[in-house]
């Protein structure tokens, strides 16, 4: 069998199944964000590098007939490590079908609060002239709670 080394596939003949997904995307990534925090943590960088990897839409409850799972808006994958915040551990839980967060959701605006938390003095920052809005308004996000 050949394998589609394809980021994804967009019609339901052709989905792959979850253990095949798994096999050619998962893999890899794991093995690249494993050998990328070796790598910093041997350099004693992890207070001052942050590695942020997420999805914009996480896959639906449900197997569709395929084998795969379709895209699905309500939850999504993200992973952080190091820039200072507490590690080890996984922020909230979903629904018992993984449709729904059971907790408070984690959006991009906290998402955008946590970033900017490690990247600025937020103090400073809210006081600074000239600064464009886009940079101020990160102020106004909170960041994940149970990460800083």
């Amino acid at each position: 069998m050949t394998t589609n080394f394809v980021w994804d596939f967009h019609s339901d003949e052709n989905n792959a199944p979850v253990e095949e997904g798994l096999r050619y995307v998962g893999a890899p990534f794991d093995r690249a964000v494993s050998a990328f925090i070796e790598d910093v943590e041997s350099r004693g960088l992890g207070g001052k590098i942050l590695l942020v990897a997420c999805g914009e839409m996480g896959r639906s409850p449900q197997v569709n007939r395929g084998g795969g799972r379709d895209h699905w808006g309500n939850l999504a994958p993200l992973f952080l490590y190091g820039g200072g915040l507490r590690m080890g551990q996984v922020v909230g839980d979903s629904t018992r079908d993984a449709g729904e967060p059971n907790t408070y959701a984690v959006t991009a605006r906290h998402l955008m609060g946590t970033i900017a938390h490690v990247l600025f003095d937020l103090g400073k920052l809210r006081v600074a002239r000239g600064l464009p809005d886009e940079i101020v308004r990160l102020t106004e996000y909170d960041p994940i709670r149970e990460l800083v």
